[in-house]
């Protein structure tokens, strides 16, 4: 009998099948022991949340180094304008709107002192500021954004107004050239100005006459006959009005008016005054 056998080269087509899926890198769908495909197990991956990247295998990557949250550079303290020991106009304008906003009850003096001072950490704090006593551009924003801008009239309550330019009739002579708007006494001599200093005049009822005067009379020490109230050095142009100084307008500055007569506030000044003038000297009172 002749026994022919297969080529080994020859592979049976199961065999070959199975040599093409693994070359290929496929998976067959696995049969049970009769030869019939058994139903594929499917493996639930672990859910998900939308948006966050898989897990990766430990030891996959190196670890990520931790971010550190730098701290936000603080903000410039805010830049000071005024502080104690200063002057000028800025500082009076400072004063004029403390005392509308009823933190300062002096008039302005242009100064800041320590009643300045006082008011500022006193506004500071009624509105949530650092109490400095200093006002810086935060401050003096808040005190601009609840005051209007003072006139002439609030920057200048207690005097110290600049003199306007004198009345012609003051540039001849020995004059006392007194400005009801500018509220100031010039002393002139042949229209040379000696001195200027604030003044105060009478009340809408008690107005001080305007013109042209002299010095009739000048008494040190005198009380009005009429109100009983001391006018030390007085020097009388018009009848009972006189230039004299007053205690009333040293204490309460513009709150207050005389009878006629000019208050002076400031002793000094008007001791000076008195010794210079004369019976005789002319006084000018004008607008």
């Amino acid at each position: 009998m002749t026994i022919t056998r297969r080529p080994a080269a020859v592979l049976t087509s199961a065999t070959a099948v199975a040599a093409l899926t693994v070359l290929c890198g496929c998976t067959t769908q696995p049969t049970d022991a009769d030869g019939k495909p058994r139903a594929p197990v499917h493996v639930q991956s672990p859910a998900r949340i939308p948006g966050s990247r898989p897990a990766e295998p430990a030891g996959s990557h190196p670890a990520r180094p931790t971010r550190t949250e730098q701290p936000s550079p603080a903000a410039p303290a805010p830049r000071v304008l005024y502080a104690r020991g200063d002057s000028g106009p800025g500082v009076r304008e400072l004063q004029a709107r403390l005392r509308q906003a009823a933190w300062l009850f002096d008039g302005p003096s242009g100064s800041y002192g320590p009643l300045t001072e006082q008011a500022v950490r006193g506004f500071q704090g009624k509105h949530g500021l650092p109490r400095t006593g200093q006002t810086d551009t935060v401050t003096w924003q808040r005190l601009v954004g609840i005051t209007h801008t003072p006139g002439m009239w609030e920057l200048y309550l207690m005097g110290g107004q600049p003199a306007g330019a004198p009345d012609p009739r003051c540039m001849t002579g020995r004059v006392l050239c007194i400005d009801k708007t500018t509220r100031t006494l010039r002393w002139m001599v042949d229209g040379r100005t000696l001195s200027t200093t604030a003044v105060r005049f009478g009340a809408q009822y008690t107005p001080t006459r305007e013109g042209v005067f002299h010095i009739y009379r000048k008494e040190r020490d005198w009380v009005s006959t009429l109100y009983h109230s001391p006018m030390p050095y007085a020097m009388f142009f018009s009848g009972g009005e006189a230039v004299h100084y007053s205690s009333d307008f040293a204490a309460r500055g513009y709150a207050g008016a005389s009878h006629g007569c000019v208050n002076v506030r400031d002793e000094a000044a008007i001791q000076q005054l008195f010794a210079q003038v004369r019976v005789g000297d002319k006084v000018i009172v004008h607008w």
